[in-house]
């Protein structure tokens, strides 16, 4: 028999042939999550990037409202929910007691802390498929190797021939099997790498907006509570009459007694 690639599929035994469907299989799975990852990331930046061109100046200008009104239409892209779901916490906690008496700045920020790490799950969500594929697809390789080995030897054995010739047939067919393991798990492996660089990348991305988002709010809360402490300082002391305040009141009294 040639080593045709044809013709050796079409010699493989039944497990053999098991094997290699289960390799097809996780070589399109880890294909599938490639792809899918690298379109949700694209798409995510793409958005974020018009999200934040647009709120950004809002949110530095103490507009919390309006960007978070801006934030729930762009909900398909990261940045844009990090943002909803702080500005919207740190709104519920304004409106809330809490009885730990935390001030609403840090039970957003509480809030957060969680928040980032579901983000960062949901970054790396089907990672877990590629570096499956990665580092079980040779060992599965190697099984549908063994196994072609020895429906070889056995076939021999039941026909009786032998030689370099009758088992290099078998051999050839084996090894393709280890041959095509490596082919799925080598890209998978590439794949993986690839996209936690891109995820870390991300993270770190969504991560420093978040903090520029809490020292926003922080910032903030701090100039509203230094309002209100001046308007009660006011209140509570109320500022005395000048020396010119007293000469016109004296001559409104004195304007007022003549009238009379």
């Amino acid at each position: 028999m040639q080593f045709s690639l044809t013709e050796i599929f079409q010699h493989m035994g039944v497990p053999a042939m098991v094997v290699a469907a289960i390799l097809v299989i996780m070589g399109l799975a880890s294909l599938t999550v490639f792809v899918e990852r690298i379109m949700t990331m694209r798409r995510s930046r793409a958005i974020s990037r018009a999200f934040a061109a647009t709120a950004g100046p809002l949110m530095d200008g103490g507009d919390f409202d309006t960007a978070l009104a801006e934030a729930e239409k762009h909900q398909r892209g990261h940045l844009p929910r990090v943002v909803h779901t702080a500005l919207a916490t740190y709104r519920h906690a304004e409106q809330t007691v809490d009885v730990t008496g935390l001030t609403p700045v840090e039970r957003t920020v509480r809030h957060m802390e969680r928040y980032m790490q579901e983000i960062g799950t949901d970054l790396r969500r089907g990672l877990a498929v590629l570096a499956t594929v990665g580092s079980v697809a040779p060992f599965v390789g190697l099984l549908g190797t063994v196994l072609g080995i020895i429906t070889a030897f056995q076939g021999i054995a039941s026909t009786g021939s032998g030689g370099l010739s009758g088992v290099s047939a078998g051999i050839s067919e084996a090894l393709i099997e280890t041959a095509l393991g490596l082919a799925v798990a080598i890209p998978a492996v590439l794949a993986f790498n690839y996209l936690s660089g891109q995820i870390a990348r991300d993270e770190l991305m969504l991560n420093h907006a978040s903090g520029h988002l809490l020292d926003l709010l922080e910032d903030w809360a701090e100039r509203l509570v230094a309002r209100r402490s001046e308007r009660e300082t006011r209140v509570a002391n109320p500022p005395l009459p000048t020396e010119r305040d007293q000469r016109l009141t004296l001559s409104a009294v004195a304007n007022a007694e003549g009238a009379a």
